[in-house]
């Protein structure tokens, strides 16, 4: 009776969970895992029109262990290397091999309209089934405007997701970056634009830490580092902050497809009880596989069937209308309170009248 399926912007996913844009989508073969497995969508590692500007280093990852737990994961992996002739072939193969599933297709271009045009335009000839702009990759290309670098000013993201609109025949999804002032601010400044939806957080740079023996900071490329992007469960408690602000905010105007921590069925329930349509899930399938597919739809029916939903729909954003202002916490402890004092003395009134009675 319970039904995981969802419904957003015109796409239908035969459950809400989505691999992220990362190395767990790095090309055909495991995007097809993927698929195997049972996600309902992948969002491919992220294209862009000149993939021989991208290259990349090693060691590009550091963890962060709570005894032999790992709660939180830097990246300074930039996007994908490979070549958009290459991405085209295997969108091709990969539309062919699973017409039912959906595919989308992650893409960053520099500050110019026909960069832009083009690769939505070839990416949408080669099937995918929506776009998301990576407005948000925290590390590398700054000096070309890509990724944060856009995606932290409002006046670009409004003009450059509007240059994507003016081609764009699927539903677009803007992938916001953490490292803002106000998420809502540039958030609203893409759908503004003509955005469906948004997608959030990419990871929070971050200095995972230093080596005390060494005196490196980590992780260490002969000996240096630099600022990467910060992703795991330890990032959950900051991404249900950003998502639940971006619903509230958005009204029904955008879709949210929420990212973040996410390993348990349980972590994905929040994440729609704040709003989301879609849960995805990069660090996650990084650390378990991709068989976790299978334990987030355990869990999540688990929590459907706790509760009685059917439907992704029944309990979506359903705990939204219990945040409110510090100011109106006050008022209803302080409206409580004065309550519970006028039942008190309603009671010591009646009791007072009896004594007197006798």
């Amino acid at each position: 009776m319970i039904d995981l399926s969802v419904h957003v912007d015109g796409l239908r996913l035969a459950n809400p969970f989505i691999v992220a844009s990362g190395p767990p989508s790095t090309n055909a073969n495991v995007i097809a895992r993927a698929f195997d497995e049972g996600w309902g969508g992948v969002v491919c590692k992220t294209i862009v029109l000149d993939s021989t500007k991208i290259v990349n280093v090693s060691p590009r990852y550091a963890r962060w262990r709570v005894g032999d737990e790992i709660v939180g994961w830097e990246n300074i992996e930039l996007i994908s290397d490979r070549p958009i002739e290459t991405w085209e072939d295997e969108f091709r193969t990969l539309k062919m091999r699973y017409p039912g599933r959906v595919l989308i297709a992650s893409v960053m271009e520099e500050y110019r309209r026909s960069a832009w045009h083009e690769i939505v335009e070839r990416m949408q000839r080669a099937g995918a089934d929506a776009i998301e702009l990576n407005m948000s990759c925290p590390h590398g290309l700054p000096e070309r405007r890509m990724g944060s670098a856009m995606g932290q000013s409002p006046e670009l993201l409004r003009e450059v997701c509007g240059w994507v609109r003016e081609v764009a025949r699927v539903p677009v999804w803007a992938k916001m970056t953490p490292n803002v002032t106000s998420i809502v601010e540039v958030a609203g400044a893409a759908v503004d634009a003509g955005c469906a939806g948004i997608s959030a957080i990419n990871t929070i740079l971050s200095v995972m830490g230093v080596d005390i023996d060494t005196l490196r900071p980590q992780p260490t490329v002969d000996g240096y580092s630099t600022p990467g992007g910060y992703s795991g469960r330890a990032v959950k408690p900051i991404a249900l902050r950003m998502a639940m602000e971006i619903a509230r905010a958005m009204g029904g105007r955008a879709s949210l497809s929420a990212i973040g921590g996410v390993e348990t069925g349980d972590d994905a329930a929040q994440y729609v009880l704040l709003g989301a349509s879609t849960v995805q899930v990069c660090t996650g399938v990084m650390i378990h596989g991709y068989g976790l597919a299978r334990e987030l739809e355990r869990g999540l029916r688990a929590f459907m069937e706790r509760h009685a939903f059917r439907s992704i729909e029944d309990f979506r954003g359903h705990s939204l209308k219990y945040f409110t202002s510090h100011a109106e916490l006050v008022a209803k402890k302080h409206g409580a309170k004065s309550g519970r004092d006028a039942v008190w003395s309603a009671d010591r009134f009646v009791q007072q009248v009896r004594e007197e009675a006798e």
